[in-house]
């Protein structure tokens, strides 16, 4: 197709390709354990906070996704018998999450994938590599940003 040569050149087709083909990928790698690569993610974040004190606004915020999605990822979660959301007895409106037994033991094993990982990424990049290639993807995110604002709200540069 003759937009090939386009996409090939395009920094934000690429990271959006590349962004999809990761998140296949990671699935894939994550599927013994029976979670997705967002699940691991939360099932992560649950394990490392004081025991009911994280609430899903704050996994939307921490994220940067929809207290919806939040809410799909833990009803997957509840329902593998992973997670279980109980209400604030200080604030009925919110819920508060908790690991069960069998979500505690997944997270460990899913926080052990998930830090080998990084470190293999480390060695392959080095740490130089690594923060060139976040600050490479914080570039084009904050070009895009600047793009996106309606017109009289800021320039599109950075």
């Amino acid at each position: 197709m003759r937009i090939q040569s386009f996409l090939k050149q395009s920094p934000v087709f690429q990271i959006s390709h590349s962004a999809r083909r990761i998140d296949a990928l990671l699935n894939r790698i994550l599927r013994g354990e029976e979670v997705t690569f967002f699940e691991a993610l939360i099932l992560a974040a649950i394990f490392f906070e004081k025991k009911g004190s994280i609430k899903p606004s704050e996994l939307a915020e921490t994220f940067q996704t929809t207290r919806g999605n939040i809410s799909h990822c833990l009803s997957s979660l509840e329902a593998k018998g992973l997670v279980r959301r109980r209400i604030d007895p200080e604030d009925a409106r919110a819920f508060q999450l908790m690991l069960l037994p069998a979500g505690r033991k997944r997270a460990a094993r899913l926080v052990g994938i998930l830090d080998r990982m990084q470190a293999q990424f480390e060695q392959m990049m080095g740490a130089s590599g690594m923060e060139a290639l976040l600050r490479q993807m914080f570039i084009v995110e904050s070009l895009c940003t600047g793009l996106a604002r309606p017109a009289g709200e800021g320039s599109a540069t950075p």
